[in-house]
């Protein structure tokens, strides 16, 4: 080849990679709109969104016992030292996190034992927000299921299967989120036994999300669905949001666990992608 040709191809290639970056800093700057931004260019055959799944973790957040899940220090400042460093203390199961198997269970996987191939999943969201509107304790049943199958076809093997039970939208009020009752007996939706159970017995099913504070309706007090799902080498997400925003089907979720060892859950940044 001639060295004036080399020379064009080369220049060819260098405009080509100046308007691939042009284009990828284009996209990167889309402006986001609420918890919803535009998905990569290299997403753009499967998915044309981002939503955000997870609550800020924050002291602020209501937790099951009521006491704030996390602390932070700061133990060096700017103004000091050239630079910012906080010390945390974390409740594993704080806002948006992961219930590991080990959670419910004497020897089950930790959360940094979760494959990373059980993180990156298809979701179904069972919407009971309606019923939940009306009684705090309404749960998903084996009929809600069945419903889902109906509308949409079999669950996707190592689904995450969602309750979206409007709940989300309460996080910032602790007394309705909890919902305490004279008798300190909570109040919020959450995965009926037999749905776990059809779940376990006739799905491929890898995960399950609620957008309350725990797998099982605040009044349990056996936790049936943890110790029925957790030790089966499932995992669950407690305190998910943005169900509003996402459909009942096709959407992927991505689990940002985290990978300490021994970990019994965490929190956790959780998205999908529509």
């Amino acid at each position: 080849m001639c060295d004036i040709c080399v020379m064009n191809s080369v220049k060819d290639r260098m405009l080509s990679r100046r308007d691939f970056f042009k284009t990828s800093a284009m996209v990167g700057a889309a402006a986001a709109v609420g918890g919803v931004t535009a998905a990569p260019s290299a997403m753009a055959g499967g998915h044309a969104s981002i939503v955000d799944m997870s609550h800020k973790l924050s002291p602020d957040f209501p937790t099951f016992f009521g006491v704030p899940g996390i602390s932070m220090e700061q133990q060096f400042n700017f103004k000091e030292h050239g630079f910012n460093l906080m010390n945390l203390s974390i409740n594993e199961h704080t806002a948006t996190h992961i219930d590991a198997p080990l959670h419910f269970s004497a020897d089950g996987k930790s959360v940094d034992e979760i494959p990373v191939s059980d993180l990156v999943v298809p979701l179904c969201v069972i919407d009971i927000a309606a019923r939940a509107a009306e009684n705090a304790d309404a749960q998903v049943t084996p009929d809600d299921l069945k419903a889902w199958i109906a509308s949409h076809g079999d669950i996707p093997d190592k689904a995450c299967i969602a309750m979206h039970s409007g709940w989300a939208a309460k996080s910032g009020d602790a007394a309705a989120y909890v919902g305490n009752d004279a008798d300190n007996v909570k109040h919020f939706p959450g995965f009926h036994i037999e749905a776990t159970q059809m779940l376990l017995e006739e799905t491929g099913a890898g995960a399950m999300a609620v957008d309350t504070l725990s797998l099982d309706h605040g009044p349990s007090a056996d936790f049936a669905t943890h110790y029925a799902w957790l030790p089966a080498g499932r995992y669950g997400i407690e305190n998910l949001a943005g169900l509003d925003q996402v459909p009942a089907a096709g959407a992927t979720l991505v689990v940002g666990a985290p990978n300490h060892v021994d970990g019994t859950g965490g929190p956790a940044r959780i998205f999908a992608m529509v």
